[in-house]
């Protein structure tokens, strides 16, 4: 990083750790935390809205349509989450290849499975071969974001449906009595009124999100915990800095590091959730009408 830090064997002290600390290896530990802060930041919404879509087919008039909402908000119950984000990332992959494979090479003859092996033409593949390494590692992490999207869409699905029908009937009722319709009653009514019922759950959910994050290490992605790991594993003289296991330190910055965003997450949760119980007709709602007394 510095010209200083040419040769660490030259090095001792502060300066030794300085340069450590700035190595290129660091470095990319410092941006995976950007990484882990730009998943949730893409995730959350992605999975909202699956939730919402999933929540919205559960309560349609159409019973295929029914059928595939309740069936999508089931999907996690029983499974253990980490079966979906193994097997997501691959099911999409090949897909997304199988697509490509029959669009871009129609005279293809042999069969795409063969044994145990999933094999498509050069042109289908994903990325291609000859393409940077930038865009492998986007690739990766895309699929690594639709996984947890679909995974956490159908938790948000279920809280979603139970905070529709927590919504009193009677403002439905009131307001196709004023001659809504039953698309406008919805947006207008249902919606609106829906959030203060299942921020608890989605609040939850968050949570859950944050901590489900270091699966992006088992999904081929270099996380926090990838580089935690590499980095405070013991290294030998054949390093450029040799040093034994400093791993406790490194997940011990790892432990700060989620107790604070946890900790901001729940602030700023909590003051969401004031907002949106403002005239509701809620146990907070009701304490904040009693408090303006």
């Amino acid at each position: 990083m510095f010209a200083s830090c040419s040769d660490p064997s030259t090095l001792d002290g502060f300066a030794w750790l300085a340069c450590y600390l700035t190595s290129g290896k660091h470095m990319a530990f410092y941006a995976s935390f950007g990484t882990v802060m730009l998943l949730l930041l893409i995730t959350a919404p992605a999975a909202l809205a699956f939730g919402f879509g999933g929540a919205m087919a559960a309560r349609a008039r159409l019973w295929p349509v029914r059928l595939i909402g309740r069936a999508y908000t089931a999907m996690v119950r029983g499974v253990p989450d980490i079966i979906f984000f193994l097997f997501v990332p691959i099911a999409l992959d090949q897909a997304f290849e199988w697509l490509r494979h029959k669009a871009k090479c129609p005279d293809w003859s042999e069969p795409v499975r063969q044994g145990s092996d999933f094999v498509v033409c050069a042109q289908a593949k994903l990325p291609l071969s000859t393409s940077p390494q930038w865009m492998h590692e986007t690739y990766g992490f895309f699929l690594a974001v639709l996984a947890f999207a679909i995974v956490f869409g159908a938790f948000a699905a279920n809280v979603l449906f139970g905070a529709m029908r927590a919504v009193p009937r009677a403002q439905i009722e009131t307001a196709e009595a004023y001659g809504m319709t039953q698309r406008q009653a919805f947006w207008r009514i249902l919606v609106p009124q829906m959030w203060v019922y299942a921020l608890p759950g989605l609040s939850n959910l968050w949570m859950i999100l944050i901590k489900a994050t270091p699966l992006l290490f088992l999904l081929g992605v270099e996380d926090i915990v990838y580089w935690a790991r590499e980095l405070g594993g013991s290294k030998t003289s054949i390093y450029a800095y040799p040093h034994p296991d400093w791993r406790l330190y490194y997940f011990l910055g790892l432990l700060v590091f989620y107790l604070g965003l946890t900790k901001v997450s729940e602030i700023v949760l909590g003051r969401v959730t004031v907002r949106l119980s403002h005239g509701q007709a809620t146990l907070a709602g009701e304490a904040q009408r009693k408090a303006a007394r």
